[in-house]
């Protein structure tokens, strides 16, 4: 549990901040459709080299990063859009890479894969967490100001920067690299739950960015504490009781957020205020 928690607060803290600006940039579903393109790659290496953390992550990074390149070079040569062309592409990588498991691995081998092992963690796993989570982090602090404008407006940043192509395509390793991480303990179904949920609920209750990544972050840190205690009192399986936590969190965000949430849009509000 406690090997866990560290992976699950790990994973908040890199995470959190790639799903608000996603949201900022109306990718959300990119992210879902960036979890289910690593499945192949890991599941190659997993087939190959059995529970190989590096070779795993590795494997992982290189379908995820293969897709995106892909879906974005069929988007620009073609004329199907960017979102129609990911979206075959990662139906077709989950497809593959669940076949690939059912073929050579077993029922235990594919459920492994999908939902992860969040209570197995080990001590490999756990610096390969926190080293990406590091990671991103500092990666965020140096490519905040263009990230954020690239988010508000890229055409703006690319009339007085070159800095969008590049800030663009690091995001995008960013997620990948995250996604790789969560993985490895929420499978490749739920990995973008904790990067989006905290993310989607925090904006029912600031409009400040930084505010939107500090709430996010901290929803996601009390979700893996709180679906961890879930779990083990109530005996449901943790990875998934961390994200209806975090579904839960969003619940109560949708009905009670100040930022027109359900129920205070019904309060009275003060004279010409919007």
């Amino acid at each position: 549990m406690r090997r866990a928690l560290a992976g699950s607060i790990a994973l908040s803290l890199g995470a959190g901040p790639l799903g608000v600006f996603l949201m900022l940039r109306r990718m959300s579903l990119v992210g879902d459709a960036m979890a289910h393109a690593i499945l192949p790659g890991a599941a190659t290496a997993y087939l190959l080299t059995g529970l190989s953390l590096g070779w795993m992550t590795v494997g992982g990074l290189a379908a995820g990063l293969a897709v995106a390149l892909l879906a974005g070079a069929v988007a620009r040569t073609t004329a199907l859009e960017e979102d129609a062309s990911l979206a075959a592409f990662y139906l077709l990588s989950l497809a593959l890479g669940v076949t690939l498991v059912s073929v050579r691995g077993s029922s235990i081998d594919l459920l492994h894969v999908l939902f992860g092992s969040v209570l197995a963690l080990d001590d490999a796993t756990l610096l390969l967490l926190a080293g990406i989570s590091s990671v991103t982090v500092l990666a965020l602090a140096v490519l905040f100001r263009p990230l954020v404008m690239e988010s508000v407006d890229p055409g703006f940043l690319r009339s007085v920067s070159r800095m969008g192509g590049p800030t663009h395509l690091a995001f995008l390793g960013l997620v990948v690299l995250n996604l790789v991480a969560g993985f490895h303990a929420l499978g490749t179904l739920l990995a973008v739950g904790i990067m989006m949920l905290p993310a989607i609920a925090a904006r029912f209750w600031a409009k400040d960015l930084t505010a939107l990544i500090g709430i996010a972050t901290g929803i996601g840190i009390g979700s893996s504490v709180a679906g961890l205690l879930l779990s083990y009192h109530a005996g449901l399986p943790s990875g998934p009781a961390i994200i209806l936590t975090a579904g839960g969190a969003y619940a109560a965000s949708l009905l009670f957020g100040t930022e027109r949430g359900w129920l205070t849009r019904l309060l009275p509000r003060r004279h010409l205020e919007a």
